[in-house]
């Protein structure tokens, strides 16, 4: 056994995989309902753990099995504002016989822990636990008060989750005002010199919608004008095969300005086949975040091979940059045109942030210490995270859950993907980089 800091038992890095592989195994498959296992069993996990070292964590559950662990951890000078670190404890399905390793094993192998929830989320949800237990064995109080929030449903919008503590338990965040989440901090090498960190300051917006054409039911035998499937498909068609405009947003454009300058080599936004062939395996990540999309994911309609069905249904996942939400919606229905009803199923609002101040410092900083060819840049997220929901309390909301990544790694392609696994290393990294975070914020 490992000794920390003071010679107290094991320290952060230590646990850290196993703090991981213990929670990849706790199956928290979100199915947009609550047909699933639900997130309980790992929230009552994040709570032991939590108390072993002294704290008193809150399990707070919205619905039956959906539930939340929060806990707070006094810094040494209470009247400073506070800061919130918050993960997500649920995932995606996975399909067991499509993986190399079991989803739900937490298999060590090949330099890397494998399993559903390795990058999204249960990664950082591992660090926090991994630091904050280091810490507290060893009675290192943070500079400032820490709320830590384990988090329910993100994977399918929050509303089980940090929507339901942000609506329903808001004084659980009382003095917070700047937060760390999900989908930032990893590395992008450039070169031997250079190694870059994406900062998520900015996330596109969401319309989680439904698309309804009504139709004339009839034989499917018969000739038949009004067919609603026919003219959902044609719609569907449009909107998926539609280009968006290229619209520069003032975070991706810090980004390019960054990576311009990092590859010594202007990046032009309106030359996006040139632009992206030099971003390597975080070319889909950021290529999703210069327009506004819709992508088609599911489809709807009839019961029987020979009848004609009166109503078709489609489900669009529609994103939208900050600034140009109108924009996205007036297009959108220009494009289905005007047969096709549209109805959000869930909404959200987009989120930018200034790359700047003490917070962001403070990463440049621990970052630095950990590796010095680092640099660390703001990024804009295509998707989504509990940031949203926290953005309502007037916090201001970072992407940071730091991994240094091999440059082979498809770190973007294994998000919601098969054989989704992260690094030994990063993990180790990732809580060596959390702990000097913690002592510059």
């Amino acid at each position: 056994m490992s000794e920390s800091k003071t010679g107290q038992g094991v320290r952060g890095e230590d646990e850290v995989v196993d703090l991981c592989r213990d929670l990849i195994r706790i199956d928290t498959s979100n199915y947009g309902d609550h047909s699933g296992p639900g997130e309980r069993a790992a929230a009552e996990y994040v709570a032991e753990k939590l108390a072993e070292v002294g704290l008193e964590p809150k399990i707070i559950e919205s619905h039956r099995g959906r539930a939340s662990t929060v806990a707070r951890i006094e810094g040494e000078d209470p009247s400073k504002p506070a800061l919130l670190i918050h993960g997500h404890t649920d995932v995606v399905p996975a399909n067991a016989e499509d993986w190399t390793h079991h989803p739900f094993s937490g298999e060590v192998a090949d330099g890397c822990v494998w399993g559903r929830g390795a990058v999204d989320m249960k990664d950082m949800d591992a660090m926090t636990l991994a630091v904050v237990r280091d810490r507290l064995r060893s009675g290192r109080k943070p500079p400032r008060d820490i709320v830590l929030a384990f988090l329910a449903d993100e994977e399918a919008g929050g509303t089980y989750g940090a929507r339901y503590l942000v609506d329903k338990h808001r004084d659980l965040f009382d003095g917070v005002t700047e937060a760390i989440g999900e989908v930032g901090g990893f590395s992008f090498t450039v070169n031997e010199n250079l190694r870059l960190y994406l900062v998520e300051t900015a996330q596109k917006g969401m319309h989680w919608m439904r698309l309804t054409v009504e139709g004339t039911a009839g034989h499917g035998s018969m000739t038949n004008d009004d067919n609603a499937i026919t003219e959902l498909c044609e719609a569907v068609g449009r909107l998926g095969r539609h280009q968006w405009p290229v619209r520069v947003t003032k975070t991706v454009r810090s980004f390019l300005d960054e990576l311009s300058d990092a590859l010594g080599t202007p990046l032009d936004p309106e030359d996006m086949d040139g632009t992206l062939a030099k971003l390597g395996g975080i070319a889909k990540m950021v290529g999703a975040t210069l327009r506004n999309s819709a992508a088609p994911t599911m489809l709807g309609a009839g019961y029987k091979v020979n009848v004609i069905p009166g109503q078709a249904t489609a489900h669009v996942d529609g994103r939208f940059l900050p600034g140009y939400e109108q924009e996205f919606l007036a297009d959108l229905d220009r494009i289905l045109g005007p047969r096709v009803k549209r109805e959000d199923v869930h909404g959200d609002k987009a989120l930018e942030t200034s790359f700047d101040g003490a917070l962001v410092d403070a990463m440049q900083l621990a970052l630095r210490a950990e590796d010095p060819i680092a640099r660390a840049v703001p990024y804009m997220l295509s998707g989504g995270t509990d940031a949203k929901s926290f953005d309502d309390l007037g916090i201001r909301c970072f992407g940071f859950a730091p991994l240094q990544l091999p440059p082979e790694l498809d770190f973007a392609g294994m998000f919601h993907g098969v054989d989704e696994r992260v690094p030994v290393d990063g993990l180790k990294f990732g809580v060596r980089v959390l702990d000097r975070f913690i002592d510059a914020c």
